[in-house]
């Protein structure tokens, strides 16, 4: 009999690193379109989406943005599949879909209301649906365009300058005219940054300090700070930030697997108001619903 293959959260993780003692790989049985119920479609899972905010719905927090996981549950998350029978009349066989509500299962079943169809992927991966065509890349235009409002010949300054979300902040603000610097953690990904398109890009793990790194590609200060990393990153930012600047506050990576003990505290929140400084923290999901999707798909 053909199997369904589901990961599973075997044990949540408050906090430390994750290890895979902390998920179960197991077999169950296939679902089939006899199971469905009204309004539901049975997916099979092409693309899953492995992203930064899951490491937090791993914790067992109750006073996130997004609920945890669950132990002994399917993780679930950002996914592209195919559509093998649907009981909705918006969806047929065939169509392709993507969504946040894709469980770790090679086939599933589940109300249609969390998805979305693909109307043409135009020669383009289905897979871009969770790349440039995604959510890291709306994340980037929100806190990039919508949020901080850069203008032309104004500094931005990217951390983790090289991933799903950097990479397209650093696109979209040198299309824009900013001058763009970057920050990655090896000599191959600065070489990238560049590529991308940075004027300055440097490795934060081998220079001497953050801070003259930071002043040395912008003596004058940094007028938009999109923050990836929180921690020593962040706190040396703000010291560094000029008069009236904005930082979008995407995420904190590297405070995720942090003990109490390990967590950085920062230092320089004083500037915020000797700077005027603003601070945008967002959650993107709340943005599919306003123009800024449309203008992120038209762009």
């Amino acid at each position: 009999m053909t199997t369904n293959t589901v990961v599973t959260i075997n044990k949540l993780v408050p906090s430390g690193a994750p290890t895979l003692e902390n998920f179960k790989v197991a077999a169950a049985p296939v679902p089939t379109k006899d199971a469905l119920k009204d309004g539901e479609i049975l997916v099979r899972t092409l693309y899953l989406s492995c992203d930064p905010y899951m490491r937090g719905r791993l914790s067992g927090r109750t006073d996130s943005y997004v609920a945890s996981f669950e132990a002994g549950k399917p993780i679930d998350g950002l996914g592209v599949g195919v559509v093998e029978a649907s009981s909705h009349a918006d969806y047929k066989e065939g169509d392709i879909v993507t969504g946040g509500a894709f469980k770790w299962e090679t086939r599933f079943i589940a109300s249609a209301k969390g998805f979305t169809k693909i109307p043409s992927t135009n020669g383009m991966s289905p897979a871009s649906f969770l790349g440039v065509l995604g959510m890291p890349s709306f994340t980037a235009y929100v806190g990039t365009i919508t949020l901080c409002k850069p203008k032309q010949g104004e500094t931005i300054l990217v951390s983790a300058a090289s991933g799903a979300v950097g990479q397209m902040v650093v696109q979209l603000a040198k299309a824009r005219g900013l001058r763009v610097i970057g920050a990655a953690g090896s000599d191959d990904k600065v070489q990238y940054v560049k590529d991308l398109g940075a004027d300055v890009a440097f490795n934060y793990k081998t220079v001497k300090s953050l801070g003259s790194a930071i002043r040395d590609a912008a003596p004058n200060g940094i007028d938009i700070y999109f923050d990836n990393v929180g921690g020593e990153f962040l706190d040396v930012a703000l010291k560094n930030m000029r008069p009236n600047g904005r930082i979008a506050e995407c995420g904190m990576i590297s405070q995720y697997n942090a003990t109490a003990e390990e967590a950085y505290h920062i230092q320089n929140l004083a500037y915020v108001v000797m700077k005027k400084l603003t601070i945008y923290g967002f959650i993107v999901s709340e943005y599919y619903t306003t123009p800024a999707y449309g203008e992120f798909i038209k762009e």
